[in-house]
């Protein structure tokens, strides 16, 4: 990408899991290494959890593309918080009318809905549990595994929501030890393409806390996509229901899960923190 000239952001938030979003369509190249990892420094360039540019779409039936990068440069496959932002930066741009909306993702469709309240509900597709589809070496499809980690036995259930998630249940997400086990399970050869760790305290069938720490990020404000693997898990193992009201540190995600063989819905707030200009 050409920085010659400033380059126009707008830095947002979705339950405070916050992002800079570029606009490249037209046809302009992705963010290099360098650029990525200039802007998401917080003490010297813009700071975000995940970088999101929004391209032309490469389907018909949606009104946009837009892929998620990681601060190193690396590319991530969804991020639900991120999926938000987007269909709020695209109802504002005007490039998305109406309530009913659809977004290419790095993963596949993402179905959008926008609600009166200024909440915007996605579709982010059926978990999936087959450890190869994760991906994770596991033997065999089950809904829970453990491994020998250096802080002891953990315990956890593993899912995919377009990305790779693993759930530890919790006595208490406030003290659960997320810098040492989420680091930990991350660099596992089990997982070889990494692993979002979440750390989850069921205080109802219906409410959960869960706090996660993400690839390429450490510990985030929110992971949407973490929520939804969460209650995935969870539902699996019959600790809560199939309506799940996620508390997560930077706020509340609803999760829905109709039915096994169905999508599960995510719904949340997106907010738009400032504009700028980089360069």
């Amino acid at each position: 990408m050409n920085t010659a000239r400033p380059l126009h952001f707008s830095k947002m938030h979705g339950a405070g899991n916050d992002f800079v979003v570029i606009d490249l369509r037209g046809g302009l190249a992705p963010p290099s290494a360098a650029l990525a990892a200039a802007l998401g420094d917080r003490h010297t360039g813009v700071g975000f959890d995940q970088l999101l540019t929004v391209e032309d779409a490469n389907r018909p039936d949606c009104v946009a593309r837009y892929r998620i990068w990681n601060a190193d440069g690396s590319a991530a496959q969804q991020c639900g918080n991120g999926a938000r932002c987007v269909a709020a930066w695209l109802r504002r741009d005007g490039t998305a009318a109406g309530r009913h909306f659809r977004l290419d993702s790095p993963s596949g469709v993402i179905d959008v809905e926008c609600r009166d309240d200024n909440t915007y509900a996605l579709a982010m597709g059926r978990p999936e549990f087959r450890p190869g589809r994760i991906p994770f070496t596991a033997p065999a499809e089950a809904p829970a595994y453990e491994l020998d980690l250096p802080g002891g036995r953990v315990r956890f259930g593993a899912a995919s929501m377009g990305n790779p998630h693993a759930v530890l249940e919790v006595p208490s997400s406030a003290d659960a030890p997320v810098h040492a086990l989420g680091p930990a399970l991350q660099a596992r050869a089990e997982f070889p393409e990494g692993v979002n760790v979440g750390f989850a305290q069921v205080l109802a069938p219906d409410r959960i806390r869960l706090r996660v720490y993400e690839r390429g990020a450490g510990e985030t404000l929110a992971c949407g996509s973490g929520a939804c693997a969460a209650v995935a898990v969870l539902v699996r193992q019959g600790r809560v229901g199939r309506h799940v009201f996620v508390e997560l540190p930077g706020g509340t995600l609803e999760i829905h899960w109709p039915a096994d063989d169905g999508p599960i819905t995510m719904a949340g707030p997106a907010a738009f923190v400032f504009e700028g200009e980089y360069g």
